[in-house]
């Protein structure tokens, strides 16, 4: 699903609400999430997810068109970790780490 299908089911499922208002608040959301990774916070949304960031070092890659190596700076990567609640509704009602 992209951000234009969400919003627009968003709009479909809240017929109270204009689109152009359901497309402020989701931008609102993901522009929030996004300053907040920036600064290094941690987001939460419970039953959903944890949005972090995870720092990668610095390190020799590889210029696959020419084969020359070139070094990688260190970087921040985003990283999201799904909740227990999602797990369990991607995995069909089962809780994957039951085990069984």
């Amino acid at each position: 699903m992209t951000k234009s299908e969400l919003i627009a089911h968003l709009a479909t499922q809240h017929p109270h609400l204009r689109q152009p208002d359901v497309e402020l608040v989701v931008g609102t959301i993901f522009e929030e999430i996004s300053k907040a990774l920036a600064r290094g916070d941690r987001v939460e949304l419970r039953g959903f997810g944890a949005f972090t960031t995870r720092k990668r070092d610095a390190r020799q890659g590889r210029n696959p068109r020419t084969g020359e190596s070139v070094a990688v700076a260190s970087k921040g990567m985003p990283h999201f970790r799904p909740g227990k609640e999602l797990r369990i509704r991607v995995n069909g009602g089962q809780d994957p780490g039951e085990g069984a």
